[in-house]
């Protein structure tokens, strides 16, 4: 028994993907900004002593080209990167980490590229044969494109959440919590690698617009709903007894086949059929019965 989880997401096309950014080191530019500010204040000292309105009117143009410079010096962590923006347009994206500087007028918003995780909530729905359930799973992600995680969807760490729940209900609708038939086929108990791959596959499809990859998806809770624990549960145990019975069954019939060969070949006993079954039926209430065998003496014939 195996379930069709494809999934067929209308992603529209990107309108901006991500794109480096025209940025410079900043430590020259905070040398400058620092000679320029100096610079400033040592011409207006002499301007104002000498009563040059000139270089007055130098120092301050020193003064703003430094606090110019200065504004466009912009500090990246690691981890971390800068999608800029001009005027409303995407100017790039700095990734490199340090002190960068870029034009002053841009716009500079910081965005996380570290990996993340999240945990759904325990969500109760139906498995592919009606059974109510309860499961969770926790996805492991990392943007992978900037500008598409700013600007392609309002909030990417909401949506990735309400994606993430999406997927994994869907899976749990599309497969049986238990196999209980000779069919076989996946199931969400006992396929655990191919449902957390088919998972992974589900969400990377849904969280695709947001520039979002996902690293891994592992189902962390899934159980029975109360509701009907017990009754799967004396399922699960009357399936256990049936199959051990089983066992012990085809055990015993190859030790009455031994022991029959046996006797057969060392010449024992002489036995005819009828002795044949007689000694075929102790020994499998010896072998099969759940409780000690009480021997019996017969003193006398078999057919009497």
């Amino acid at each position: 028994m195996s379930a069709n989880t494809d999934v067929m997401v209308d992603v529209p096309k990107p309108k901006v993907t991500e794109r480096p950014a025209g940025d410079l080191n900043g430590w020259p530019m905070l040398g400058l900004a620092f000679v320029l500010v100096v610079l400033a204040v040592v011409l207006f000292v002499v301007g104002l002593g000498q009563d040059q309105v000139a270089l007055m009117v130098v120092a301050a143009v020193a003064f703003l080209a430094g606090l110019i410079v200065a504004v466009g010096l912009t500090p990246v962590a690691p981890g971390r990167a800068r999608v800029l923006q001009v005027l409303g347009r995407y100017a790039g994206t700095i990734r490199t980490d340090g002190l960068r500087w870029v034009n002053p007028i841009t716009d500079r918003k910081e965005i996380s590229t570290r990996i993340r995780n999240h945990e759904t909530t325990v969500a109760k729905v139906n498995d592919a044969d009606g059974n109510p359930i309860e499961i969770a799973a926790v996805v492991v992600w990392q943007v992978e494109d900037t500008a598409q995680a700013m600007f392609e969807v309002d909030d990417f760490v909401e949506f990735v959440a309400i994606q993430t729940e999406t997927a994994v209900r869907h899976i749990a609708n599309s497969y049986p919590y238990d196999v209980h038939s000779d069919e076989g086929g996946l199931s969400l108990r006992d396929s655990t690698d191919e449902i957390t791959e088919t998972l992974s596959v589900e969400i990377g499809a849904r969280v695709q617009a947001a520039g979002v990859r996902v690293i891994e998806s592992r189902i962390t809770h899934l159980a029975y709903a109360p509701e009907i624990a017990q009754a799967m549960l004396r399922r699960q145990q009357a399936g256990a007894v049936v199959a051990a019975r089983q066992r012990i069954v085809e055990g015993a019939v190859g030790m009455v086949e031994l022991a029959l060969d046996r006797l057969s070949e060392h010449q024992v006993v002489e036995l005819d059929e009828e002795r044949k079954a007689t000694m075929v039926s102790n020994l499998m209430v010896v072998l099969c019965g759940d409780r000690d065998a009480q021997p019996v003496v017969n003193t006398g014939s078999l057919y009497q």
